[in-house]
């Protein structure tokens, strides 16, 4: 797949390539649910050298703050807090003066909140449990409606003066349905349209970028003209390693906290009716 750029390598109000050069690229990975944004970050870290930045997933974070759920059962305020933890985790590790690689962006949870509010707070449920939560949410749906978009101006603004471009995966590869993401492909299509429709919005240059693995690498290394420290094969190989045993860790954390729950039908019907 080819790449796509949006704007001037220069666009009024960017620091211009002697500042990128004095500091270091700062180079946002994005893409939606399972497009394999870490997988391609870690090797491209791997292969140039570059240090690789991320919030904590968001499984990690549950496992911090609300210990014993899933996303799926998450109400809208547990689930601004886990956007607001994540926005945390991404404005630490980027505030370093060096180069970076971000796996994702500071816009990603605001996309994944705005998608939420168009499709419903359980994207994986049927049309008429989504229109009964959708009518029981109305008291509060403004509240969140002037929330996200106060929250988009913030991370909007960020982006702007934070990443030099974007490489944007698009949507390649089958969606992992583990409870900790949508298992709905109309949400992630949506969030991967807003993802692209943002990046438009904010003018800064993207290239979209597809292919395996290997085919990414090579074309990201390409497009920016970014030197190699390792060969990209056992970069690929490192990376794939790395991402595997950082899933079965939480995977491990996941099954003892599943065997801890009541699987009671209170439960699950106060899973399905909140807002």
């Amino acid at each position: 797949m080819g790449d796509t750029e949006a704007a001037p390598a220069v666009r009024p109000g960017h620091r211009g390539a002697a500042a990128e050069g004095e500091r270091g690229l700062h180079l946002a990975i994005s893409g939606t649910y399972s497009s394999g944004k870490s997988t391609t970050t870690e090797a491209l870290s791997l292969a140039t050298g570059i240090p690789r930045t991320h919030a904590m997933t968001s499984r990690e974070i549950l496992l911090e703050l609300i210990p014993g759920k899933q996303v799926q059962e998450l109400n809208a305020s547990e689930l601004t807090m886990l956007g607001l933890r994540r926005l945390e985790e991404r404005i630490h590790h980027e505030s370093g003066t060096g180069a970076f690689l971000s796996d994702g962006s500071v816009i990603h949870e605001w996309i994944y909140g705005e998608a939420r509010m168009r499709v419903g707070i359980n994207p994986g449920a049927n049309l008429l449990l989504r229109t009964v939560k959708n009518i029981a949410g109305l008291p509060v749906k403004r509240f969140y409606r002037d929330y996200m978009d106060a929250y988009g101006a913030v991370v909007k603004s960020r982006a702007r003066r934070i990443y030099d471009a974007y490489v944007h995966l698009p949507v390649e590869f089958g969606l992992t349905a583990d409870g900790h993401r949508p298992v709905s492909e109309e949400f992630r299509r949506l969030s991967d349209d807003l993802l692209i429709e943002t990046l438009e919005e904010l003018g800064i240059p993207y290239h979209v970028v597809g292919g395996t693995v290997r085919e990414r690498v090579e074309r990201i290394v390409e497009i920016f003209g970014l030197p190699l420290v390792m060969p990209l094969d056992e970069a690929i190989a490192a990376a794939h390693d790395r991402v595997r045993s950082a899933i079965e860790v939480l995977e491990d954390d996941d099954r003892f906290h599943e065997a801890q729950r009541t699987k009671s039908l209170r439960r699950r019907v106060t899973y399905a009716m909140r807002f």
